[in-house]
């Protein structure tokens, strides 16, 4: 009777614990679209030989609208490039350092720190680049407090203002942004659009 009686008052709650526990680890898809600009930025993350650059984006998903401003070191020196930028008229540079913050309509921000493998294919013949970037989450405020998960940045950058000596300045900036996070909060998704 003790083991029956046991049973019936655990079992339940097991059950609900475990739910629980599941609901907070699930990971959930993203999908966002985003456009906006990139320039070079008085922000220095003490990154030997690397290019500092700002970009300011917004855009849309199922989190519902956002901002995203990112800062980022891009390398003076091109990198081995990966197989999809190995064009004759192509460049590849990596982005050794960075981070940014999205912030979401109803205020909540989500932290996210470049992690590696990011980088820029630049193509001459075209007048455009084509940016990768890999984004770890590392927090956030409102329902994003107690998130993790990654990020993928991809984006096309195409040059609209040189300056006095025709070197590219200011860039537009279109792309989506995918991944898995984990840990949204007040059943909010960050699901896909």
């Amino acid at each position: 009777m003790k083991s029956r009686m046991t049973s019936i008052i655990f079992l339940p709650i097991a059950a609900v614990l475990s739910l629980g526990v599941a609901a907070v680890y699930a990971q959930e898809s993203v999908k966002m679209t985003f456009s906006g600009t990139s320039e070079n930025s008085a922000n220095n993350l003490q990154q030997p030989n690397t290019t500092m650059d700002e970009d300011s984006f917004a855009g849309t998903g199922a989190a519902g609208s956002f901002t995203l401003r990112l800062v980022r070191a891009i390398s003076n020196n091109p990198s081995p490039p990966p197989n999809n930028c190995m064009g004759a008229n192509e460049m590849y540079f990596t982005e050794p350092a960075g981070g940014g913050v999205f912030r979401f309509q109803d205020g909540s921000l989500l932290y996210v720190q470049l992690a590696q493998g990011s980088g820029d294919c630049i193509d001459f013949s075209a007048n455009d680049a084509h940016c990768t970037l890999n984004l770890q989450i590392t927090g956030g405020t409102g329902r994003f407090t107690n998130v993790s998960g990654t990020l993928t940045l991809t984006e096309t950058v195409l040059p609209v203002l040189a300056d006095a000596l025709g070197n590219p300045v200011f860039f537009a900036a279109t792309g989506k942004i995918t991944g898995t996070v984990a840990g949204v909060s007040d059943g909010q998704s960050q699901g896909e659009q």
